[in-house]
């Protein structure tokens, strides 16, 4: 799949930087053509002539020509690239992407690419180990970017512990894997529901949840990536798809959500009920504000919302894949497995309270993928944008 793909290598200032000839060679034998931009510190590792005889084009290091004065666009260089792979991303490198300090040809290329991006840290263990890098990686997983995580082994001060860069060849498989799923979901058409409801109890109160809608969108986005057309169901949420073309259909009650739902649904080959949609409702919301002055407190009589996955679950055709999600706080696989055998699930995503940096609002998720054949895929704590590939690896997988 990189035949024919423009690809930016940045290569900083680590010993791993020796691989990145390797890693040159094989994105060049795949058949993608290759712009290498190079820190100064890099250039003390390895000679950009060797990076040029290799690429076949010149390398860029600064940001003007050394005595012709040639400028050296960086938002040209991010236009044209179809991925950018920093490898070696050491700590410094890092700092500066994750903080915006644009002060090198490489960072400023970073900041202006609008393709996807992958870094392979590579440093000392304690350096890896410190929180400060931690906290840059994570911020980075945050922003989109694609982390291939470092390796355990002997490393350049002779320590052993976690800092390797990943080898050239899996850095490969990684950039390949991701082209190769961008066209997994071509042609579906793919319903997601995102967000909260809010059930009206007069005209500035409502009976809501904490829902961000980050992981339905999360899952649009990533759908949207893969080739899909995308519908987004949503409730009242600040978050925006960040890919063009996802369709966003706004709503705030359950019962919009579910009139919205199921005619979406009719022609859906995916749908992923990723709402947190709210189970009761005031039966009659006051017309006018609710004083409290003068008066007992009221009391509200609810009434139960429609299920909005078990009614899509009754109305499935063969062909259609249905994954709902699972929010709880106890008892966590037996429930998770009674509501996706209720509702005719295909796949459901349990995510439990309990667990610290899953849930409303995060920008983590924990989960645990169930399947209506009786596979179960634990995961670790994972960014929702990583957690929203898991998801939709295992659709493409069952369909």
């Amino acid at each position: 799949m990189l035949k024919g793909k423009h690809i930016i290598l940045g290569i900083t200032g680590g010993i791993a930087a020796y691989k990145s000839v390797s890693l040159l060679r094989l994105f060049v034998k795949a058949g993608a053509e290759v712009q290498v931009v190079i820190t100064p510190a890099g250039k003390e590792f390895i000679t950009p002539v060797t990076l040029s005889a290799l690429s076949g084009r010149p390398v860029i290091s600064e940001f003007f020509t050394a005595n012709t004065g040639q400028w050296n666009s960086h938002v040209d260089i991010g236009l044209w690239a179809d991925a950018m792979v920093i490898a070696p991303a050491t700590a410094s490198t890092i700092a500066k992407m994750a903080c915006g300090v644009a002060d090198n040809m490489l960072v400023t290329t970073y900041l202006s690419a609008k393709a996807p991006v992958f870094v392979a840290p590579a440093m000392d263990l304690d350096m890896m180990a410190h929180p400060t890098t931690q906290r840059n990686i994570g911020l980075l997983r945050s922003y989109g970017n694609h982390v291939i995580d470092s390796r355990a082994g002997e490393l350049a001060s002779h320590l052993v512990g976690k800092g390797r860069m990943a080898e050239p060849e899996e850095i490969l498989e990684a950039v390949d894997a991701f082209f190769d799923a961008s066209a997994s979901m071509k042609g579906l058409k793919v319903m997601i529901t995102a967000g909260p409801t809010y059930e009206k109890i007069d005209p500035v109160r409502f009976i809501g949840n904490y829902s961000s809608g980050k992981m339905g969108y999360a899952i649009a986005d990533e759908a949207a990536r893969r080739g899909a057309e995308v519908t987004v169901v949503s409730g009242p949420v600040s978050v925006v798809p960040s890919e063009p073309g996802v369709r966003v259909i706004k709503v705030e009650s359950a019962r919009e959500m579910m009139e919205a739902a199921e005619h979406e649904f009719a022609g859906a080959d995916v749908a992923v009920m990723a709402a947190a949609v709210a189970d009761y409702a005031p039966v009659e919301p006051a017309l006018s504000k609710i004083k409290r002055e003068g008066g007992e407190p009221p009391v509200i009589r609810l009434v139960k919302n429609p299920d909005i996955a078990a009614a899509l679950g009754e109305r499935k055709r063969p062909g259609q894949t249905l994954v709902g999600f699972a929010l709880e706080t106890h008892h966590e696989m037996d429930n998770a497995a009674d509501k996706m055998k209720r509702k005719h699930l295909d796949m459901i995503v349990l995510n439990s309270l309990r667990d610290k940096g899953a849930g409303f609002g995060t920008d983590t998720n924990l989960v645990t993928i169930l399947s209506a054949d009786g596979r179960t895929t634990r995961y670790d704590l994972k960014s929702k944008r990583e957690v929203a590939c898991d998801i939709l690896d295992q659709i493409c997988a069952m369909r």
